[in-house]
């Protein structure tokens, strides 16, 4: 008898590594959209080589699958595990197994504000654009055909504390 299994690949945290976020804003006809880019540094124990497999076991705990051209619109999925809250000078990205704080660029910020969601790129690739943060680099990296091919993509409601 053969049966399939439904459960997430497993999770080998030591195989992840270091994991970046990165914010910046995109000019449209519309105005600004605000992108992130989460991606390992490749640092892990497994090497740049592991990471892959580790960040997909990472986002199918999620609900998340990579690759193709789809974009999943989590703004309409409230049971979706991942968010995004947004404060003063910082912000969170969270979901089973990660809690990553990151500052924004005031015009990533101003757009979130402005949009109310985010475009995140959680990339499969590890990092190999130099230094993280550099805007050219990011971009390059973001846009690149291999790591959009190989990344979960998805629309992000923010989150704010009301006070």
């Amino acid at each position: 008898m053969t049966s399939i299994s439904a459960d997430p690949r497993p999770l080998r945290t030591a195989d992840l590594g270091t994991l970046v976020i990165m914010s910046w804003s995109r000019e449209t006809p519309d105005g600004d959209v605000p992108f992130l880019l989460a991606c390992s540094l490749g640092d892990g124990e497994g090497g740049p080589e592991a990471v892959p497999a580790a960040v997909e076991g990472l986002l199918s705990r999620s609900g998340l699958s990579v690759g193709g051209d789809t974009v999943l619109d989590a703004t309409a999925l409230p049971g979706l595990p991942i968010g995004l809250l947004v404060v003063p000078g910082a912000a969170a990205l969270t979901m089973p197994g990660v809690n990553a704080q990151f500052v924004p660029t005031p015009e990533w910020r101003a757009a979130a504000d402005r949009r109310g969601y985010a475009c995140l790129i959680f990339a499969t690739r590890p990092w190999s654009g130099g230094e993280p943060g550099d805007g050219e680099a990011v971009a390059a990296f973001a846009n690149h055909a291999d790591t959009l091919s190989s990344a979960a993509q998805v629309v992000l409601s923010v989150r704010s504390l009301r006070g």
